[in-house]
């Protein structure tokens, strides 16, 4: 594989690096699909939550689900002691207390995108998708397994490049792209600033 075989669709920049992001519809059906085969085949290889200046939520998933569902442009993921919720379709309200439109629009998830972290050496560091709501605040973040890092988060001592499948079944299904040499370019994790 060649380095950097795709273009990214927009690239953030930030003092430790930048984020390539690659834009995915916020379609309901496209972003129910997908984070519910997140959550439901892959709720042991992920971490998960805000990732906003300030706060940085990494939340593993002690068991699978006990269910994912859909009501009013909700998605829930009941994980047993608790659960959440994320307005990915349309939000009506109910007949007695009708959600505003703009109120509506708010919520709603308006980009999805995936994203690869790039170290300060110009190398990818950190994998995962996140969602932004309609006035772009932030829903979510998932990371996707690391090559530098174990299950408990450990760093390792050489990258394991079979961590990236998820990323690369991802980016395939959803973008139709092929795995990426430049993905595998790394040769260690350098933490964020």
């Amino acid at each position: 594989m060649s380095q950097s075989m795709v273009t990214p669709n927009r690239v953030e920049e930030a003092g430790w690096g930048s984020l390539e992001l690659f834009k995915i519809e916020p379609d309901v059906s496209v972003l129910q699909t997908l984070l519910t085969d997140l959550f439901a085949n892959h709720w042991d290889q992920i971490l998960f939550g805000p990732l906003i200046q300030g706060a940085a939520w990494e939340i593993k998933a002690p068991e699978a689900p006990k269910r994912i569902s859909m009501r009013d442009g909700y998605l829930t993921v009941d994980l047993g002691t608790w659960h959440f919720h994320l307005c990915i379709g349309e939000h009506k309200g109910t007949p007695q207390h009708p959600t505003p439109p703009e109120l509506a629009r708010h919520r709603r998830t308006s980009r999805a995108e995936l994203f690869r972290q790039i170290n300060s050496d110009g190398t990818p560091n950190s994998w995962g998708l996140r969602l932004f709501n309609g006035h772009h605040e932030q829903q979510i973040t998932i990371f996707f397994p690391n090559p530098f890092l174990s299950d408990e988060m450990q760093f390792l001592k050489e990258p394991d490049w079979s961590r990236l499948a998820l990323w690369d079944e991802v980016r395939k299904t959803y973008l139709g792209l092929e795995p990426d040499g430049y993905d595998r370019s790394g040769k260690r994790m350098i933490h964020g600033v």
